[in-house]
C-alpha cells in the first residue's frame, strides 16, 4: 500500500467524515489499478489532466461522492460513486464504454475509526481485509475482465487465421472404404478396337470385369441350375435370354403356378348369403 499514506496525509486537513476517509481508500486502489483520476462528476473535463491525488471538491457533499478516472494507456475509464445510507456505504463503479458495472455495499464502521479520523495508523481498522474486499468485488470485475476480453478476443483472431487441417476420411470408422478412396475411372477407349468399350457387359465369360457393383454372377455362392435362355413355357420364349447373360426372373421359375392356399383366412361375411 505504498503511497496511501502520503495521500492520506496530503488530504488530511479537508477530511472531516468517516465517509471521507474511506473514498481516499477506494481511491488510492483504483490507483493502483493503473488508473488516474481527472476530476469528479459524471464525465471527464475537457482538459483530462491526470492525477493520483484526489480533484479540488472531492469531498463536497458526504452523502455523494462522484470521481472520474482514466487508464493510463487512456483506453478504459471508470466511474466511481460513492452513496452514504445510514451508516453503510454503497459503492458503484461502472465502466461507462462496456457499461460493465460493479458494486459494493459496506458497514464504515467496520472499518474506519471515527475517532482517529486524523491519525492514518489508527483510522483503518483493517487495511488488509479492506483492501482483499475492494479488489475482488470492485477492481477484478472490471480491470482483470478487461484483460481477460482482450485476450479471448487475441485467441479468437488466431483461431480464424490458422489454416484449417484438411479431414482425414481414414481415421473415420463409419466410412465404408471404397477402392481408391474414388470410382474407379475406366480407361479411353482403343482407337484400334472402338467396339471393346462396354465388351465385359456384353460377355459375362470374357474375363473383363464387369461394371456392376452387385454381379449375381460373381458372388461366390452356387446358383441354380435354372438356365434362362432355355425359356421359362409360357411367358418367355427359348433364345429369349442370349446364353450366360444375366437374367433377374420377373416371377416364379416353376411350370406351374401355385392354386390359392385353402388355409388363407376367407373375407368376412363370406358365408352370408345377404351379402
Amino acid at each position: 500500500m505504498a503511497g496511501l499514506e502520503l495521500l492520506y496525509e496530503l488530504v488530511e486537513s479537508s477530511i472531516s467524515c468517516p465517509q471521507d476517509a474511506f473514498v481516499c481508500f477506494l481511491h488510492w486502489e483504483i490507483v493502483s489499478c493503473g488508473y488516474k483520476c481527472v476530476g469528479t462528476g459524471d464525465a471527464p473535463r475537457v482538459s483530462k489532466k491526470k492525477s493520483e491525488s484526489l480533484p479540488a471538491n472531492w469531498n463536497a457533499s458526504p452523502e455523494l461522492y462522484t470521481l472520474y478516472y482514466v487508464s493510463d494507456d487512456d483506453k478504459n475509464n471508470l466511474l466511481a460513486k460513492v452513496i452514504t445510507a445510514d451508516d453503510s456505504l454503497i459503492i458503484n463503479v461502472m465502466n461507462p464504454e462496456t457499461e460493465q458495472v460493479a458494486d459494493l455495499t459496506v458497514n464504515i464502521s467496520d472499518y474506519i475509526d471515527s475517532d482517529n479520523l486524523h491519525d492514518f495508523s489508527r483510522v483503518f481498522s483493517d487495511k488488509r481485509k479492506l483492501k482483499k474486499l475492494i479488489k475482488s468485488s470492485i477492481l477484478s470485475p472490471l480491470c482483470d475482465g478487461k484483460e481477460k476480453q482482450g485476450t479471448a478476443a487475441k485467441q479468437r483472431a488466431s483461431t480464424h487465421t490458422e489454416t484449417i487441417p484438411e479431414k482425414d476420411y481414414d481415421s473415420d470408422p463409419l466410412r465404408i472404404p471404397f477402392a481408391g478412396r474414388y470410382p474407379r475411372r475406366s480407361d479411353p477407349p482403343d482407337p484400334l478396337a472402338p467396339f471393346v468399350t462396354g465388351g465385359a457387359d456384353r460377355d459375362p465369360f470374357g474375363g473383363g470385369r464387369g461394371g456392376m457393383i452387385m454381379d449375381p454372377l460373381r458372388t461366390g455362392f452356387p446358383r441354380s441350375g435354372f438356365d434362362p435362355s432355355s425359356g421359362i413355357p409360357g411367358r418367355l420364349p427359348p433364345g429369349a435370354v442370349p446364353p450366360g447373360a444375366r437374367f433377374d426372373p420377373f416371377g416364379p421359375v416353376s411350370r406351374t403356378r401355385p392354386g390359392p392356399d385353402p388355409d388363407h383366412l376367407p373375407p368376412p361375411g363370406y358365408d352370408d348369403m345377404f351379402m
